[in-house]
């Protein structure tokens, strides 16, 4: 069982995800136009129980943005993370370190105008830099596409991801537990609460990694973001699994910045 743990733990922490507008997972088409950049510092803190077992984790991820044209965007990330694993509040697994980095490409294909639907796609690869035996790195590359549409209108946005991710592992023993065909679903939404606050939410599922289970994760995110200026933005968020196989509950924070 704790082997297990441990298992799912690395595949949670080491999966490459997409940099939306925090604190959404589900992205969205905008970009930051030619020349300009985007760096994004998010946060997430969560906890899991699993009967006699409580697994506590965490992630600082920094997310670096530039437009390679308007419509265009290359995307840099890198995480840190930590998790822990106690038996009847004994720990019995725990560390920390850089995890896998990650490098996308995001493309808006077709943009109806600024009240309007938009569509792009985005592929990806995530380049084993973490520690596979430290749990913060799957030890191989991983490699997939997400396909994002947005409308946004006076009163806010809604944004829908499909996606696929084709993951690598290094270790026989966590290749032969795990799933290599990953994919995703989520939908999002914006309220333009004032000109600088939104409230946002987002709800999404994604293939289990964990090749013994067909409870598939899925999740409920609720926040808010404030614009502090024009170039400069604060988020927080709660995220709740809506099944076992989902962490049960995370805070997350973050801080973007446009230059």
């Amino acid at each position: 069982m704790l082997k297990k743990i441990v298992i799912l733990t690395t595949a949670m922490l080491t999966s490459a995800g997409a940099y939306a507008a925090h604190p959404l997972i589900t992205d969205d088409t905008g970009t930051q136009g030619t020349g300009k950049f985007q760096i994004e510092v998010t946060s997430e803190f969560s906890d899991n129980e699993a009967g006699v077992f409580e697994e506590n984790g965490g992630e600082i991820a920094a997310a670096l943005s530039y437009g390679i044209s308007e419509n265009i965007d290359l995307v840099v990330g890198m995480p840190y993370q930590w998790y822990s694993v106690r038996e009847s509040g004994v720990t019995v697994a725990e560390d920390d370190g850089i995890g896998d980095l990650s490098l996308e490409l995001k493309w808006r294909f077709l943009d109806t105008g600024e009240q309007g639907t938009s569509f792009a796609l985005k592929p990806g690869v995530s380049i084993p830099t973490g520690s596979e035996e430290a749990g913060s790195g799957s030890g191989a590359v991983s490699g997939g596409v997400l396909l994002i549409a947005t409308h946004s209108g006076r009163l806010g946005a809604v944004h829908g991801n499909i996606g696929y991710t084709r993951a690598g592992y290094a270790s026989e023993a966590v290749e032969n537990v795990s799933r290599k065909d990953i994919w995703h679903a989520s939908f999002a939404g914006e309220i333009n609460l004032t000109e600088a606050l939104r409230a946002v939410a987002d709800i999404g599922i994604e293939t289990n990694e964990d090749l013994s289970s067909d409870t598939h994760p899925a999740y409920l995110i609720g926040g808010m973001i404030y614009s502090i200026n024009e170039d400069m933005e604060i988020d927080l968020g709660v995220k709740c699994g809506l099944n076992e196989a989902e962490t049960d509950f995370a805070f997350l924070a973050g801080y973007t910045a446009r230059f």
